[in-house]
């Protein structure tokens, strides 16, 4: 068996697969009429989520303030991507709910991310694969949408 790499070489070639999955999602959706979206934004509109939250379920899910949550709705919404509303079980909140546009974008890239994980099946063997995804669940325990990575997702990052 040959030489290891060095170790800052894994993380490296994981952001980079990381990269490309998400470069693929984003060149599908600018393709298809949502060219202005970063890929700061998919990992907003999944901890909005289909059912919607409030800001600051938002900024805690994400780890940002409320106030860095609320900059980022303002300019979702200037967008057309999510839309505010009363809260149907307290009155007293603001919702943040997903539009049909922002769903569409959740659609697109779920096919997309689909599209690539069948390519990369296709590339290296859907055994081998099956086996990776098995080694970094068990690498990474917790959970799988735990978003709130402290300063990834402040503002006009």
């Amino acid at each position: 068996m040959g030489e290891s790499a060095p170790g800052h070489e894994l993380p490296l070639r994981l952001f980079a697969a990381f990269r490309a999955a998400v470069d693929a999602v984003h060149d599908d959706l600018a393709a298809n009429g949502h060219p202005n979206l970063r890929p700061m934004h998919g990992f907003v509109f999944q901890a909005i989520g289909t059912r919607g939250t409030t800001a600051v379920e938002l900024g805690a899910r994400l780890g940002v303030t409320k106030q860095a949550a609320g900059k980022t709705i303002a300019a979702l919404e200037k967008q057309g991507y999510v839309e505010r509303a009363p809260d149907p079980a307290d009155a007293r909140r603001k919702a943040v709910r997903l539009t049909a546009a922002g769903l569409d974008v959740l659609d697109r890239s779920a096919r997309t991310f689909q599209r690539v994980h069948t390519e990369w099946a296709a590339q290296i063997g859907p055994d081998r694969l099956e086996a990776l995804e098995t080694d970094l669940a068990a690498l990474t325990p917790g959970d799988l949408m735990r978003l709130d990575a402290p300063g990834w997702f402040g503002p006009d990052r």
